[in-house]
C-alpha cells in the first residue's frame, strides 16, 4: 500500500504514527501544500491522511491552494471510495468538501481533554476498539457544525459534540490528535497562531504546564494510536 499525506505546516506530520508505517513498511509521500507543492495524481495511492494546520477552512483567499484540496478530497471519497484518515483541519476539511459545514467552537477546546465515544463509535470497527472515555489533545477554535449527509457522529465531547466522523465505510476523520508524541507540544508552541491561541484559553505558562501534562499520559496516548492504527488498517483493507 501508498499512502498520500497532506500536510498544511512542517510541523503537523503523521507524528506518532510514524511509526507503525514503517512497522508495516508502507510508503508514504507528503505533500506541503502550504509552501506551494503540488498535489500528484491520485491514483497512484491507495490511502489518503490529511493533517491539522493554522489555517480554517474557509480561508480561501489567504490559502488559495485550499479549493484544490477540497476537489481531491471530494474526489477521493466520493469517486475513489478509498480509505481517508483527517486529524484536526483534516476533520473540518472532509466535511466542508462533502457538504458539511465548519463554524467557531465557542468556548475553543484547548488542552488535554475528555472524548467520549457515542453509541455508534462503540459499535465501530475501528473507534470501537478505543476506550469509551479517554483523554486527548485539543487545539482548535473551529468546529464541525454540520456533518456530511451519510457521516455518522463516532465521538463527543462536553462543547463539541462532532469530535469523530464516519463517511461511507473507509473515511475517518477526529477532531482531536491521536498523532502525539512528546516533542508535538513544543513543536507547536513555536508556531505563532498556536502560542497565541493557547495563552489566550489557558493563561501565562500554558506552554509548560499543557507539555508537563502530556508527559503524563503519553504511554496511554501512544497505546491509543496503535490501538486506532491498526484499527483503521484492518477496516480499510
Amino acid at each position: 500500500m501508498k499512502l498520500l499525506v497532506f500536510q498544511h505546516i512542517a510541523c503537523e506530520h503523521p507524528g506518532a504514527l510514524r511509526r507503525f508505517l514503517a512497522e508495516d513498511g508502507i510508503a508514504w509521500d507528503a505533500v506541503e501544500l502550504d509552501a506551494g507543492e503540488a498535489i500528484p495524481p491520485l491514483e497512484a495511492y491507495d490511502m489518503l491522511w490529511v493533517m491539522g494546520g493554522p489555517m480554517d477552512v474557509w480561508d480561501i483567499e489567504d490559502c488559495p491552494w485550499l479549493i484544490a484540496e477540497k476537489r481531491a478530497i471530494r474526489r477521493w471519497v466520493r469517486e475513489f471510495g478509498r480509505p481517508y484518515l483527517g486529524l484536526c483541519l483534516g476533520h473540518q476539511l472532509l466535511a466542508d468538501a462533502l457538504g458539511g459545514t465548519c463554524g467557531p467552537q465557542r468556548p475553543p477546546e484547548i488542552g488535554i481533554l475528555d472524548v467520549d465515544l457515542t453509541e455508534a463509535g462503540r459499535a465501530d470497527p475501528v473507534f470501537g476498539r478505543l476506550p469509551a472515555r479517554a483523554k486527548a489533545l485539543q487545539w482548535h477554535s473551529v468546529r464541525v457544525a454540520q456533518t456530511p449527509e451519510d457521516a455518522v457522529v463516532l465521538a463527543k465531547s462536553d462543547v463539541c459534540p462532532i469530535q469523530a466522523m464516519r463517511v461511507g465505510r473507509r473515511a475517518y476523520a477526529m477532531q482531536y490528535h491521536v498523532e502525539l508524541e512528546p516533542e508535538t507540544i513544543p513543536a507547536w508552541g513555536c508556531v505563532p497562531a498556536y502560542e497565541e491561541a493557547l495563552a489566550k484559553t489557558r493563561g501565562p505558562g500554558a506552554l509548560a504546564n499543557l507539555a508537563k501534562e502530556a508527559e503524563s499520559l503519553m504511554p496511554t496516548f501512544l497505546a491509543n494510536a496503535g490501538t486506532l492504527y491498526r484499527g483503521f488498517m484492518d477496516a480499510v483493507r
